[in-house]
């Protein structure tokens, strides 16, 4: 008796079909390309849509066809004969960026030394252990979000590992007080007594009371630049105090350290602003007044640039 009831059933919805003009196969023709058991469970395609296993529908997805650009850190083999201009000109990156990369240089380059260079505008920070990059970005002054999207790391940072941290090639990095740290430039720095005429280069001199430098009998190693007694002395860049008051050979001096060790000594001043060690500079803050303090015969500001602990040229010098 069941059986009979569920044939008859069968038999009244049949009979509906074919009264109302329904058909099943118009109603799957209306879908684009054959539809089979087999491409249900083993994958295939309808019209422009893809068939997974168990008949899952799969949207189509593009494939690159070019490769995506390399965001690791370039390391560098120093050859014999290479300077920190020369690499920096090889690489087409700012010397500063090799600077900031590689913390503690010393000049001149160890042929064999590996350098870490930044594939973008910025630098290479080391991961030390108890490092976030969180704690980074306050003490750099860099992007959290923009740091972590071009090195794709999320989450707790590896001691040891390299990060790729970018910056604004129109200004540079920041102090962690958020002010610029760097010439707006990078790679110049501003002249610390707007038009002042500089009336002793960077290099070899036969004036006799220069020191033994590089070989030479008589080495300047910074720029002069002429300013009357008194006059006010303002920041080339900024950075933190990491020397005042008097030295033997530079008078008295005040020294400014960025976080990625470029140094900047202004000598022979008549006195210093009030400036403590460790205290943070802007670029354009007055630091002190030009006298002749020290190893000097007329009133004058002597700007030194050290880069890994010696001295470098500091030109171009904008606005003197």
């Amino acid at each position: 008796m069941r059986l009979n009831r569920y044939v008859t059933h069968a038999v009244v919805l049949l009979v509906a079909t074919v009264l109302s003009g329904y058909s099943i196969s118009a109603q799957l023709s209306r879908v684009p390309g054959p539809i089979s058991a087999a491409a249900g469970s083993a994958g295939g395609t309808v019209g422009d849509v893809s068939l997974g296993r168990d008949a899952t529908i799969l949207k189509p997805v593009s494939i690159p066809t070019s490769a995506i650009p390399s965001r690791a850190p370039i390391l560098y083999k120093v050859m014999p004969g290479d300077t920190l201009d020369s690499v920096a000109t090889a690489l087409g990156v700012p010397f500063r960026e090799v600077t900031w990369s590689n913390p503690g240089l010393r000049l001149p380059l160890k042929p064999g030394l590996v350098l870490h260079i930044p594939p973008v505008p910025g630098f290479v920070l080391v991961v030390k252990a108890g490092d976030s990059m969180a704690g980074l970005a306050s003490r750099y002054g860099f992007d959290v979000t923009a740091a972590e999207d071009i090195n794709r790391v999320r989450g707790p940072l590896t001691p040891g590992s390299m990060l790729v941290i970018p910056v604004d090639p129109q200004q540079g990095p920041d102090l962690s007080t958020g002010v610029p740290a760097d010439p707006i430039s990078p790679g110049h720095l501003v002249c610390p007594i707007q038009g002042a005429q500089i009336i002793q280069k960077f290099g070899p001199t036969s004036f006799a009371l220069e020191p033994p430098y590089d070989g030479y009998l008589h080495f300047h190693t910074g720029v002069d630049l002429l300013a009357g007694y008194g006059t006010p002395i303002f920041a080339a860049a900024g950075g933190t105090v990491t020397a005042s008051g008097l030295a033997d050979y530079f008078g008295v001096r005040v020294e400014i350290t960025d976080s990625y060790g470029l140094v900047e000594i202004y000598a022979h001043m008549s006195e210093t602003a009030a400036l403590s060690i460790g205290q943070r500079v802007q670029q354009g803050q007055e630091i002190g007044l030009v006298g002749s303090t020290g190893l000097s015969i007329g009133a004058h500001l002597h700007l030194q640039l050290e880069v890994g602990g010696l001295p470098r040229d500091p030109l171009p010098l904008t606005g003197c």
